[in-house]
């Protein structure tokens, strides 16, 4: 018997149930309940698990939910969201504005920030306009996975593909490929989710309430984090920029002016998403410890397929997601491609179908976890059960489109 794949399992029905006994469940528990378990039974070593977490992935995590944080405790993030939104009439105009927005957030600052900024954004959202606060949960979930596919920097994983396979123009190679499909895709997003929602949409005419500034001086160091934020990511990927600049560094860099000036920082550390940030170190062990049980790797040989075929990456990199995080099966699956011969449409598969896995279920993704943590915070339950009623069908169609675009009618064919 497996030890580490039943404890994923076991995991993954918790995580569903959301209860044991009658006793609430939540995601980083289970989670963490997994890792103890598989530490326990010598399933992994303390060395390994040690090893498996990402510290970078834990640093990054923190100074945005510091600078996050403040954006809303200042009023800032709100503030903002008043000027951009209070033209809108429509509550369909507004999530066809959050998906393609936040799609576009992804592309340029990676799908986490905008998770772990847009979260308490579309909450309020949701409660000013009398809306399902899941159904845009769900919109900010599905334009943060979508719209990080056709950017090298969108997202950990396609980061990956473009530093490790040499591709000499990382940019216009994924916007040029994935790009298309992708704004397709948004549009079927916002068409699946019209029509899941279909009630509470139609005839809904949006009234937008002024918003007042709560802190101006928190709201101005935070503004200067996120500006500091922008500047730094556009300087790491500039032709004359620093491309060693870890995106750790560039979110404490931006958490920097709130901690060392905010006379807030006591409680906004306080405040900080501890229990998401504990699931991280938690999934790093979980994952690792069933990526080391060489189960998956065994299914991996023994299957008849072409792993540099389009729609076999697609389906293998979206399924496999599910069952160990999409970092690390991209950065095994490379040297698989390597070995088979690397094309650009299969990098590109890889890219996308590691991506949209994230629309099947909250495990897919890591943003999707911030976003279902980050919920939970501000009272408003993101279930498995919803996300995959949801996600489960919008993926399937994603991945179809990927399929036909890259197998037929992509511009570099």
């Amino acid at each position: 018997m497996n030890i580490s794949l039943v404890t994923l399992g076991v995991v993954f029905c918790l995580i569903a149930a959301r209860t044991i006994g009658g006793l609430p469940v939540r995601i980083w528990q289970a989670m963490c309940a997994g890792a103890l378990t598989v530490l326990a039974t010598g399933e992994i070593g303390w060395r390994e698990a040690l090893a498996a977490i990402d510290p970078d992935v834990m640093l990054f995590l923190f100074g945005m939910f510091v600078l996050g944080d403040a954006l809303v405790a200042s009023g800032y993030l709100y503030y903002l969201a008043y000027r951009w939104f209070s033209r809108l009439r429509s509550a369909q105009g507004l999530v066809l504005v959050v998906l393609y927005g936040g799609g576009l957030a992804s592309a340029l600052l990676m799908n986490d920030t905008v998770a772990i900024v847009g979260t308490p954004l579309v909450l309020r959202l949701a409660r000013e306009h009398d809306l399902d606060p899941r159904m845009m949960l769900l919109a900010l979930a599905f334009a943060v996975t979508l719209g990080s596919v056709p950017s090298p920097i969108g997202n950990p994983q396609n980061l990956l593909i473009a530093t490790m396979t040499g591709l000499p123009d990382p940019f216009l190679t994924f916007l040029g490929m994935l790009g298309v499909p992708t704004v397709v895709n948004l549009g079927l997003a916002w068409l699946w989710l019209r029509w899941l929602y279909r009630g509470s949409l139609r005839g809904a005419r949006l009234v937008h309430t002024p918003v007042e500034m709560l802190d101006w001086r928190l709201a101005r160091l935070a503004r200067a984090g996120l500006w500091l934020m922008v500047a730094l990511i556009a300087w790491r990927h500039l032709p004359c920029g620093e491309k060693g600049m870890r995106l750790s560094w560039i979110a404490l860099a931006a958490a920097t002016p709130v901690l060392l000036f905010g006379s807030e920082r006591r409680s906004l550390l306080r405040r900080i998403d501890w229990p998401t940030l504990a699931f991280f170190p938690a999934m790093f062990v979980l994952m690792a410890s069933v990526w080391q049980s060489g189960a998956i790797q065994s299914w991996m040989v023994r299957w008849p397929l072409d792993p540099t075929d389009v729609p076999t990456v697609l389906g293998l990199s979206a399924g496999l997601s599910q069952l160990v995080s999409n970092v690390p099966l991209v950065a095994l699956y490379l040297p698989m491609l390597r070995e088979a011969g690397i094309s650009t449409e299969a990098l590109m598969a890889l890219a996308a179908g590691s991506t949209v896995a994230g629309n099947f279920l909250i495990l897919g993704a890591a943003s999707n976890v911030i976003i279902a943590q980050h919920a939970e915070k501000h009272r408003v339950t993101l279930g498995f059960h919803t996300f995959a009623m949801a996600g489960v069908p919008l993926a399937l169609m994603n991945l179809a489109v990927y399929w036909g675009w890259l197998s037929a009618f992509h511009p570099f064919r």
